[in-house]
């Protein structure tokens, strides 16, 4: 869904939703492979402003892949919660997308989500460059926040993580 906000940016897409009963584990909360499905329907939501929805895919015959995420947890959602997911474009070049995804639920940072996309022909599925046109889009979103979580990477501290009995 796109922002219906006439003071929303230009730049971001919007996808609402709410946690579903089939989406709850055993926890009571949503399970994390739910979250990446919502942050999914955000992607098709900014692929949809930028130009690159199933039309695209069609008449282009190009579609684009995810290849690497990262996503940082930072609040459980419970069945029946609302869900807010911004989505922006934090970098791309001819053949790669960088976007970023912010789910909410009542204001407050439920997760993070960052996703890196190449861009294929579905005639090779092999990575090939955008076209101009669709490389003309991609640069008028362009503008989004650079947050501080964005490229971070997994680590264990270097020191024993069990200590010796």
């Amino acid at each position: 869904m796109h922002p219906t906000d006439p003071g929303a940016p230009p730049w971001a897409a919007f996808h609402t939703d709410c946690v579903r009963p089939e989406w709850v584990d055993s926890n009571g909360h949503m399970n994390l492979a739910y979250y990446i499905v919502v942050f999914d329907l955000g992607t098709d939501a900014w692929m949809d402003l930028a130009g690159l929805s199933a039309a695209y895919r069609a008449a282009e015959r190009h579609t684009v892949f995810a290849v690497e995420t990262h996503t940082l947890y930072r609040q459980e959602l419970r069945q029946a919660a609302p869900i807010q997911v911004r989505t922006w474009l934090v970098g791309a070049d001819s053949k790669r997308i960088h976007l970023a995804h912010e789910m909410t639920s009542d204001g407050a940072v439920a997760a993070l989500h960052e996703v890196l996309f190449v861009h294929v022909s579905l005639a090779t599925r092999r990575v090939a460059p955008l076209g101009p046109a669709a490389a003309a889009r991609l640069a008028g979103l362009s503008g989004g926040p650079h947050p501080d979580w964005l490229g971070r990477r997994i680590a264990v501290p270097a020191a024993p993580a069990f200590p010796a009995a």
